[in-house]
């Protein structure tokens, strides 16, 4: 029996660097992860490529999926729509390889409920302030939505009770370090490979 794959959940408040640690994660070479493209109804940043960076799709396409329960969660964030679609998610757990998710804080909770057995972890910023300076630095919001953003930002600090892990992004390379540590130390967990020498002892 082929052992399922892991989904590993990466969120954080907006602007702490979720996008730039995921990326640095996929670009080394003993990467196994398979990233799972986010849906979103948001304009694409100057670089951003559809179905690499994120499927970019209008608001009636998004509200379709919905209607036809087509994503493992989505949410509202800042006046857009994101969501995961749960095919893909499905599909490549049951082929045993992990799952990587780079989500808002509100999808997170909601792939929490179901999928209680993936992992949990949760970005943090080093203060408010460098958290604020990241996505003024960034240039494509307005003071308003800076501020919006913002307090947003603190309400979802408040919720990583909820997660299983905390990494600060304080340098990107050190916070990939500490997520590759954690998923290693998650596959060893009693938990998750007691079943499998079970079966090995049934089989004697």
């Amino acid at each position: 029996m082929k052992e399922r794959g892991l989904l590993i959940v990466l969120s954080g408040p907006s602007g702490v660097g979720k996008g730039t640690v995921r990326k640095e994660i996929f670009s080394q070479n003993n990467t196994k992860f398979e990233y799972s493209i986010s849906v979103t109804t948001r304009k694409p940043r100057e670089g951003e490529v559809d179905g690499m960076d994120y499927f970019f799709r209008s608001r009636e396409e998004f509200e379709e999926m919905i209607k036809n329960s087509r994503l493992l969660e989505w949410a509202e964030y800042v006046g857009n729509y994101y969501g995961t679609p749960i095919d893909y998610v499905e599909k490549t757990l049951s082929e045993g390889k992990d799952v990587f998710l780079e989500i808002e804080v509100q999808g997170a909770f909601q792939v929490r409920n179901a999928f209680p057995e993936g992992l949990f972890i949760f970005l943090a910023p080093p203060s408010l302030s460098e958290l604020k300076n990241r996505i003024v630095t960034r240039g494509t919001e307005s003071v308003e939505l800076i501020e919006n953003r913002m307090k947003v930002a603190k309400e979802e600090i408040e919720l990583m009770d909820a997660y299983d892990y905390v990494v600060e992004n304080d340098h990107v390379e050190k916070a990939c370090e500490r997520i590759n540590a954690i998923v290693v130390a998650e596959h060893c967990r009693r938990d998750r490979v007691a079943v499998r020498y079970k079966k090995m002892l049934e089989a004697e």
